[in-house]
């Protein structure tokens, strides 16, 4: 980890410990990501943190939904069929329950953000493919 880069991307750090590296859920990232689960009752918060170029793969909330607060770098957002969302500190992305959706960091920054899980009865995360490396590459 490039600690000097990831500080200078974040706004001069993180706001909240990046936490441990994300390997319980590796296989739906492209790279290194990082968990700190603030919270998970009664609402699941979560500081995401993504090294430069990690995005994680398509995925669906089913019945509950999530909410990400940016808050520092920057990133993508992208629902299926539509175009990718340039995101920086600041940003705030409303994810309704059974969209299909990734999201992760630009190819050159550090990103991070707060992920709010959207209670629901029955909910529960689908993970998916991946947007193709072509495609992330076109992002600017």
């Amino acid at each position: 980890m490039d600690v000097e880069k990831m500080k200078a991307d974040l706004g001069g750090g993180a706001v909240f410990p990046i936490g441990q590296e994300n390997t319980a859920f590796a296989q739906y990232f492209t790279g290194e990501c990082y968990l700190n689960m603030l919270t998970t009752q009664p609402v699941g918060v979560a500081v995401v943190t993504f090294a430069p170029g990690t995005i994680n793969a398509f995925h669906v909330h089913h019945k509950g939904g999530q909410i990400l607060l940016v808050t520092g770098g920057k990133g993508w957002y992208q629902e299926e069929g539509k175009p990718a969302q340039q995101l920086q500190a600041g940003d705030v992305v409303n994810i309704p329950p059974e969209v299909k959706h990734w999201h992760g960091a630009a190819c050159d920054s550090w990103f991070q953000h707060l992920a709010i899980e959207v209670p629901a009865e029955g909910a529960s995360n689908e993970w998916l493919e991946f947007l193709s490396k072509d495609e992330y590459d076109k992002l600017k």
